[in-house]
């Protein structure tokens, strides 16, 4: 059992770090596909990512139902650093989840499972943090939307490889539906649910 004293360390400089890391994440949300850093120091639990750890400590608190893959939620040290350091509750239930935190990215839920909001609150969706291979190599993926000029090309190593194709549900949803960050270490790329993949390849 891991105590308290055994933890991984939060941020180094708790209210500099939050704000430089959330600066990051509106940064990515506002340059849909472009690879953001996020510099904050933080010590994070096994499985869990810089990038991720730092998000989490910045965006999730007691308000904040989360919900955790298999590997995640069967990690105790993960479960114990996100309530010491964040007070966030876990669900079993990824509907009423504010966030969900996935590290197993294979084993990634029907996007049906979570939350897409209502037309009145659709900032009540859930949003997905993803961690994946990697931001800088990969598959070549075009996207377009809104903060994107014309087009603009992400280059990643994803999983599922279907995850494109499983968010063009977010089309037909809209004003609903799911935002996804991706995370790969310190880079962070935002998906939000008015972006689109018009086109992939090796």
């Amino acid at each position: 059992m891991t105590t308290i004293a055994e933890l991984p360390a939060g941020f180094s400089d708790k209210v500099l770090s939050a704000q430089t890391t959330f600066r990051s994440v509106m940064e990515a949300m506002a340059r849909p596909g472009t690879v953001q850093r996020v510099t904050a120091s933080v010590g994070a639990p096994r499985h869990l990512m810089r990038g991720a750890a730092a998000i989490a400590l910045t965006l999730f608190d007691h308000d904040t139902p989360i919900w955790l893959d298999p590997l995640l939620s069967e990690t105790a040290e993960v479960k114990n650093w996100l309530k010491f350091h964040s007070g966030a509750p876990v669900t079993i239930d990824p509907r009423v989840a504010s966030f969900a935190l996935v590290s197993e990215p294979s084993a990634l839920p029907a996007l049906d499972r979570f939350s897409f909001g209502s037309n009145e609150y659709p900032d009540r969706s859930t949003t997905l943090i993803l961690q994946v291979d990697s931001l800088a190599r990969g598959v070549q993926y075009e996207l377009r939307g809104p903060g994107i000029d014309g087009g603009t090309i992400l280059h990643a190593n994803i999983r599922p490889v279907n995850l494109f194709e499983r968010l063009a549900i977010n089309a037909a949803l809209f004003p609903r539906g799911i935002d996804v960050v991706l995370v790969a270490d310190d880079a962070v790329v935002a998906i939000p649910r008015t972006t689109r993949c018009v086109g992939y390849g090796g």
